[in-house]
């Protein structure tokens, strides 16, 4: 077999079993095997930012990695700012990166590039094959780095004579890298925290820590002791509505960070790090936690959350309680469009166990306490801070959800980095919804340019505004295979979203929010 083909064996016998893709010249001896060998679902993306994402969303839901394929350098640059979403928010793929032939390289064709410089920026763990013997075994090194616990981005370079070449040779698959092992000193002083101070100590969860089992453990904990609970504003995925906890979120902005850290002495990090701004802005400090507040990290992404909390409460004798009720489901909301009128439509309507791909930015910050009484459903959200996640991420969670309804709360100005999503959700016929949430504006921007003290002019607003032309959401969906429509009040995007629920396929609702 050639190197291809070997690679192909290594990823099916190490359980990869979904590439999302984008192909050029130098993949076709990879896209030929797979091809030939079944095992692998391939699934195409028409830009490369959408593949990234993909694979990030895909690992979310899935908890195992998939593969991407991507042509060279530029390929990989082209989908960069979702593979660092995806590394910050601590997912699993596997990169594979075709490239010139070795031997080609030093002829300086027109794609020849520093591919391992851009990789390395933006990966766990990078390696370029150099010999077709060797592929299947680095093939399964790439996999053991993304499947590891607490994710890894891993990046295979594959040139094309390593490709083509004969002399390839299956791998089995390499040992996962389970968590490692809590410290015992870290639970003891977290527990010796919580019961001197327990009323005065935050439990910032991050990580895997904001999934169900573990805010179980976690609720057992704050619910003996007295301490608070919050997660990362940045959450890859959080298990969210009834029978989960009412957790909100450290906030995004600086006074709204500051006032839910503020008061604390103590805060204990289970798998989150200490909250920073997104931004330093002039004349204001980077953290917005009292300078004098001690942070004690229980665990790390690399260590099991469920098994940390777990042991804390046994140590603090917590007994085992049930998840507050959060009260009766919310009503659809009618009349005009309002965040909190679109969040509780939202929790009124959704299907159990739906999954939330939002990259609603600006207007979304106040979805999270109208949506606590909604159905289980798990929400994802952008972790590396590089817009145009929503609808790639959105659809590899639907890829992975095995039907599972996926509701799309998306910013129309980040959706157009990415907006070829919506051709591969009507081409793998995916159940997903997205609301396009139609301002026809950079509103963030627009609040970022007034923190700084500045009140936009003519030229900053003809760089923040997206209204000349108006960008035609349906016509774009419908132009991708997707039916769409437009609602300018709540009942009528109601009425959308509950006939879009009839359907497995995809479609999409323009919503003016003004």
């Amino acid at each position: 077999m050639n190197g291809a083909q070997s690679l192909v064996y290594t990823l099916i016998d190490c359980g990869i079993d979904t590439c999302f893709a984008n192909p050029g010249t130098s993949e076709m001896h990879f896209v030929a095997a797979l091809d030939q060998i079944p095992g692998i679902r391939c699934i195409l993306g028409l830009q490369e930012n959408v593949v990234t994402g993909m694979a990030d969303g895909y690992y979310r839901i899935a908890e195992r990695p998939a593969a991407s394929l991507l042509h060279c350098g530029p390929g990989l640059a082209n989908g960069f700012s979702n593979v660092h979403n995806a590394r910050r928010g601590r997912s699993g793929m596997v990169n594979v990166v075709g490239d010139q032939a070795t031997w080609h390289r030093s002829f300086d064709a027109p794609l020849t590039t520093d591919t391992e410089a851009i990789a390395r920026a933006c990966s766990d763990w990078v390696f370029t094959c150099t010999r077709s013997s060797d592929v299947g075994r680095d093939g399964a090194r790439a996999v053991q780095i993304a499947r590891r616990h607490g994710g890894g981005v891993a990046t295979l370079i594959l040139p094309s004579n390593a490709s083509w070449d004969e002399g390839g040779a299956a791998s089995q698959p390499l040992p996962d890298d389970g968590p490692t092992e809590v410290n015992p000193h870290a639970l003891e002083t977290a527990a010796r925290i919580l019961r001197e101070h327990g009323k005065d100590t935050l439990i910032l969860l991050g990580a895997r820590a904001t999934l169900a089992d573990a805010q179980e453990a976690a609720f057992r904990v704050a619910h003996a002791t007295g301490a608070s609970l919050l997660a990362e504003y940045v959450c890859a995925r959080i298990s969210r509505g009834r029978g989960r906890l009412q957790l909100d979120r450290v906030g995004y902005t600086a006074e709204a960070a500051r006032k839910g850290l503020w008061r604390f002495s103590h805060i204990i990090l289970v798998g989150a790090k200490p909250p920073v701004g997104f931004f330093g802005y002039p004349g204001k400090p980077s953290i917005h936690h009292n300078p004098e507040t001690i942070f004690h990290s229980l665990s790390r992404y690399d260590q099991s959350a469920l098994d940390a909390l777990s042991q804390l409460a046994g140590i603090l004798n917590a007994p085992k309680i049930g998840i507050p009720d959060p009260g009766p489901r919310p009503e659809a909301a009618r009349g005009a469009v309002t965040p909190e009128g679109l969040a509780r439509t939202v929790a009124a309507l959704m299907p159990d166990d739906s999954i939330v791909a939002d990259e609603s930015v600006s207007f979304g910050r106040g979805f999270y306490k109208e949506t606590f009484a909604a159905p289980a459903h798990e929400w994802l959200h952008l972790t590396g801070g590089a817009i145009g996640d929503g609808l790639p991420v959105g659809t590899g969670a639907a890829v992975a959800g095995g039907g599972r309804r996926v509701i799309g709360l998306q910013a129309d100005g980040s959706a157009m980095y990415s907006l070829q999503s919506l051709w591969t959700q009507a081409r793998e016929r995916l159940p997903v919804t997205t609301i396009i949430l139609s301002n026809r504006k950079y509103k963030i921007l627009i609040d970022e340019y007034q923190g700084v003290g500045a009140t936009p002019g003519p030229t900053a607003m003809n760089m923040l505004d997206l209204s000349n032309p108006e960008i035609d959401w349906i016509r774009i969906a419908n132009g991708m295979g997707v039916d769409g429509a437009r609602a300018d009040t709540l009942d009528r995007c109601g009425d959308l979203m509950k006939q879009s629920f009839k359907s497995d396929a995809p479609f999409v609702i323009e919503l003016s929010i003004g």
